[in-house]
């Protein structure tokens, strides 16, 4: 289900909502590093969490 997923997507955890938004940072077959809002740099096991798509495009910067 992350399959889709491409570095500068903006996602969330569904099963973390503290960590808040977090940007695809990479993603080499199921292993998804997001970097998190609240939680920082987490590489996501695909087989055990499929994380929520918000946005296909990076968080605008201000």
């Amino acid at each position: 289900m992350n399959e889709f997923l491409e570095p500068g997507m903006i996602v969330a955890h569904p099963r973390e909502p503290d960590w808040g938004l977090g940007q695809v940072q990479s993603r080499i077959g199921l292993k998804i590093t997001v970097n998190f809002e609240h939680r920082g740099k987490v590489v996501i096991d695909g087989n055990h969490v499929v994380l929520r798509l918000v946005s296909g495009r990076s968080v605008p910067q201000e």
